[in-house]
């Protein structure tokens, strides 16, 4: 048998114990594994009639290559947002020029795809990434390959599974760095405002702010009054003893009247850059109550460097997961975590639905703080 691996979208702790425990495990029953590099970018650009080396997009992975990766973060893949079955005629690989009508409109690439895999003699592929990356996985799976899926989003919001890889790390970082920043804010008296990465999900924020006690967390899910959050957090600061707040913002938390602000251009998946909400909330608040403000994006911060124990344990056990999968001649599944138990789900679960945080049982949408109404029978991470 022989195996391809691949890591697409954001970088997030834990995708490379999860790539040696594929390759481990591979290893232990004779199985050949390649990395396609670069995400779907690997097997996109990869030129089947090309007799010369292509070590940018695929590299043979043995037990050697990856012994010492599980030590660091990110992946030592590399990894892109390419979306092969919605290709922009200026993104296509010369050799694919061909593919290019002319008109504008962006070329599914997938028989090329297929094509690649047939070539290089693959008989699965495990994918690991979000849901724009898993949902390409499922497709091809539709599309006759054998694939399993691995969720990993700092975010924890791929629909049909409790955990995904990144987030414990992500959130570890984040109430490290809330508790850092307190000091500067107590300081100068002032309202600390500190953003966070999560997308359209405020579970990131939610979480961070509920470990780390910050006196208001804003979430995507809740538009904010402004004039109300100035008050409250007001109060706040006059009530502490060193004269501080702390106000934990999501990325794409809006203000009641606002839009979810976005630069840049959008991505293979149509997603523009997310961030500066934070800097806007600051300002406001600023200006309603003359109080000075620091105003900090942990942004990359929050991926980056080694996975924690969680990460590196639920990574690694994804992987053995998957590739037990394909032994016993199963394909087309993501792994996943339910309920505490680690299970497996159909591969296109990602795009059945959106995981989102339950306001209603997580929330206080008038106070802007995590209220945890009912903790019996709640997963580890509330969700």
């Amino acid at each position: 048998m022989k195996l391809a691996v691949l890591t697409g979208g954001g970088d997030v702790p834990g995708l490379n114990s999860c790539i040696k425990a594929v390759v481990t495990e591979a290893a232990q029953n004779d199985w050949e594994v390649v990395g396609f590099r670069r995400g779907w970018g690997g097997p996109l650009n990869y030129n089947p009639d090309d007799d010369g080396p292509q070590e940018r997009w695929l590299q043979p992975l043995t037990t050697d290559s990856v012994r010492t990766i599980d030590r660091t973060g990110g992946t030592f893949l590399h990894t892109s947002r390419t979306q092969p079955s919605k290709v922009k005629p200026g993104d296509l690989p010369a050799f694919l020029s061909a593919l290019d009508t002319g008109d504008g409109s962006p070329v599914d690439c997938t028989p090329h795809i297929l094509r690649v895999v047939e070539h290089l003699g693959i008989d699965a592929l495990i994918a690991i990434g979000g849901d724009d990356t898993l949902s390409y996985a499922a497709h091809l799976h539709d599309a006759g390959l054998r694939v399993i899926a691995v969720p990993k989003t700092m975010d924890n919001d791929v629909f049909g599974t409790d955990y995904c890889i990144g987030f414990s790390t992500a959130v570890t970082r984040s109430v490290l760095a809330v508790d850092a920043l307190r000091t500067p804010a107590g300081s100068h008296e002032r309202i600390a405002v500190i953003e966070l990465f999560g997308r359209n999900s405020g579970e990131t924020a939610l979480i961070t702010g509920y470990l780390a006690d910050a006196d208001r967390t804003l979430i995507s899910e809740v538009p904010v009054d402004i004039e109300r959050l100035a008050e409250l957090v007001a109060n706040d600061r006059n009530a502490n003893p060193s004269r501080y707040a702390v106000v934990v913002v999501s990325e794409g938390a809006t203000m009641a009247d606002g839009e979810i602000i976005e630069s840049g251009q959008a991505d293979a998946y149509g997603h523009r850059k997310l961030g500066g909400i934070g800097h806007a909330i600051g300002d406001a608040l600023k200006e309603i109550t003359g109080i000075a403000t620091i105003n900090q994006q942990l942004a990359y911060l929050m991926r980056s460097g080694p996975p924690d124990a969680l990460d590196r344990m639920v990574a690694t056990i994804y992987g053995q997961l998957a590739m037990q999968q394909l032994l016993a001649g199963r394909s087309g599944l993501m792994m996943a975590l339910q309920d505490g138990n680690y299970t497996t789900v159909p591969a296109n679960i990602c795009v059945q639905g959106e995981k989102r945080v339950d306001v209603a049982e997580l929330y206080d949408s008038q106070a802007y703080r995590p209220r945890v109404r009912h903790v019996l029978n709640k997963p580890m991470f509330l969700y």
